[in-house]
């Protein structure tokens, strides 16, 4: 059998404030080669080049990355402020609606900082602009000099609900994760249930009520080490066996026609 194939969303960007591409990390990629043992396909975060239905034909499931571009807050009915920062309404016009076409299909997603706030909007939540400007909460952002290891060092913990979902994957019910993002869950979508809480009350991880399919998303990045870190292992191995349920479940019905 193939390994599943997991569409890594794209983000654009400009090489010699010229030439646009489009990219991802390439720890997302290694993480989903090495832990998730499925095949890494970067997609285009532009919905003129590919239909969410063709992607979801050609993909197992998908990992929505983190990324420098904010979502517009157009899209869960606010303004936009300097706060909010850039935008990629490319990104936003074909990501939102894929997550909610994968958990009505009930196919694999997984959402990292960007992602995990798409989910979010997708499902009809809000956002704030800057966590760090909130009374009591702590900065998140990545810090602006040190090593790429320093970057991304684990630098607060993440509390689960007690027996949820994601305290049953990890096997701990804290544990302790990297921050590097800037915005933040304001309010969350109708069916988005918030799993595990930062120290500072800020939702860190989530999954979707009542999704017949893998919906989990984090905030922090568990792609840094992911082979090593005992929090990211488990995330990714879990978000493999999805893929490989889905592609199967696929496999069978062909051999059924």
């Amino acid at each position: 059998m193939a390994r599943p194939v997991i569409g890594i969303i794209g983000n654009h960007f400009l090489l010699h404030d010229q030439y646009g591409v489009h990219m991802a990390g390439t720890m997302n990629s290694e993480a989903v080669h090495q832990v998730s043992d499925c095949v890494p396909l970067i997609v285009p975060s532009d919905p003129v080049l590919s239909n969410i239905n063709e992607l979801m034909d050609v993909c197992d499931g998908f990992l929505l990355t983190g990324g420098r571009p904010n979502v517009h807050p157009e899209e869960y009915g606010e303004e936009e402020t300097p706060a909010h920062g850039a935008f990629d309404r490319a990104r936003d016009a074909l990501t939102l609606p894929l997550v909610r076409a994968c958990v009505a299909r009930g196919q694999p997603v997984l959402g990292v900082c960007r992602g995990f706030q798409e989910v979010n909007v997708a499902m009809g939540g809000s956002l704030y602009p800057e966590i760090r400007e909130l009374p009591g909460r702590m900065n998140h952002r990545m810090p602006p000099d040190g090593t790429l290891e320093e970057k991304f060092e684990l630098r607060h913990t993440v509390r689960f609900s007690e027996s949820g979902v994601f305290h049953r994957l990890m096997g701990a019910q804290e544990v302790r994760t990297n921050t590097l993002h800037g915005q933040g869950i304001k309010d969350a979508g109708p069916r988005i249930v918030v799993d595990g809480y930062a120290p500072d009350g800020t939702p860190e991880a989530t999954y979707i009520d009542g999704a017949p399919g893998f919906t989990l998303a984090v905030q922090w990045h568990p792609e840094w080490d992911a082979g090593n870190d005992p929090v990211s292992r488990p995330l990714f191995e879990a978000f493999g066996d999805a893929a490989r349920s889905w592609a199967t479940r696929g496999e069978r019905a062909l051999k059924a026609i």
